[in-house]
């Protein structure tokens, strides 16, 4: 009988047998190397690494200074934050800013109108006062003619002692013979010095016993060219007074109107009545 082999001896023989086989198949391809970091391990290793710059940055300053260091963040969120708040308080400020340049140009128009209505208004009350003489002028004149005043007697010649005399009549009480002498006086002397003042009492003696209609058309003869006499002021309240008995508020609304403009400064007493005269004439304010 043959020998056995061992079977150690055995296996070589069959793997030397097989080896020019073995050696033309070629061996897997290892496997591609495993970056060990994955993506968020390389991110908490940036930001380690941009720690580690700042402490470095900060070591660096307080031994180069001394000074105590500021520690900045090393993102910007907060910073981003911080100008986010800044730019809507800006944007807040530039609302309100355009609302109120919006209120003050509404305001600024409607002061416009206002100032235009003004100004007609101001141009018709012009041209109402300039046609105050001729109308007053008219009414009494056409008042006058229905009532007719007693008939002057002929004058002395003298207009200071015509003037004097029926002056004296009036501090008398004698209103009628004082009423007669002054007429008399206005017809005779229509160009005397005194002649617009004894138009003035000639209108008093009239108001005494009711003739508005001739009392106004005295008083306005008194103050024709507004003169600046110590009884024109009461002249002009007196012919506002008369033209309300007339029933005809609006033409002393306007006679009134006349003595603010051109007696500002008449005595406190006269104002009164000037005042109590708007009242009773129901005048515009």
């Amino acid at each position: 009988m043959r020998a056995r082999l061992p079977v150690t001896l055995l296996a070589l023989a069959v793997l030397a047998a097989a080896g020019p086989v073995a050696s033309q198949t070629p061996l897997p391809a290892p496997p591609p190397a495993v970056d060990p970091l994955d993506s968020r391990d390389a991110k908490r290793v940036d930001r380690m690494e941009k720690v580690v710059r700042e402490l470095r940055a900060i070591v660096f300053q307080l031994r180069d200074t001394g000074k105590p260091v500021v520690v900045q963040p090393a993102d910007t969120d907060a910073r981003m934050a911080e100008m986010a708040e800044k730019l809507s308080d800006l944007e807040q400020t530039l609302r309100s800013l355009n609302s109120t340049i919006d209120t003050a140009t509404r305001d600024l128009d409607a002061a416009r109108r206002e100032n235009t209505t003004l100004k007609t208004q101001l141009e018709g009350l012009n041209q109402r006062l300039a046609t105050m003489e001729q109308r007053l002028a008219s009414t009494a004149v056409a008042a006058a003619e229905a009532e007719p005043t007693a008939a002057p007697t002929a004058p002395a010649g003298d207009p200071t002692k015509d003037f004097a005399q029926a002056r004296q009549l009036m501090l008398a009480g004698d209103y009628d013979a004082a009423e007669t002498a002054f007429a008399t006086f206005v017809e005779a002397y229509p160009d005397a010095q005194r002649t617009p003042e004894a138009n003035y009492w000639l209108g008093k003696t009239l108001s005494v016993r009711g003739a508005y209609a001739n009392a106004a058309q005295a008083y306005i003869g008194a103050i024709r060219g507004w003169p600046q006499t110590s009884w024109a002021p009461d002249a002009v309240v007196e012919l506002s007074r008369s033209l309300i008995a007339l029933k005809k508020p609006a033409d002393a609304c306007n006679a009134l109107a006349e003595f603010s403009r051109r007696y500002p400064k008449a005595p406190p007493t006269v104002a009164s009545r000037a005042a109590a005269a708007r009242t009773q004439a129901k005048c515009a304010a």
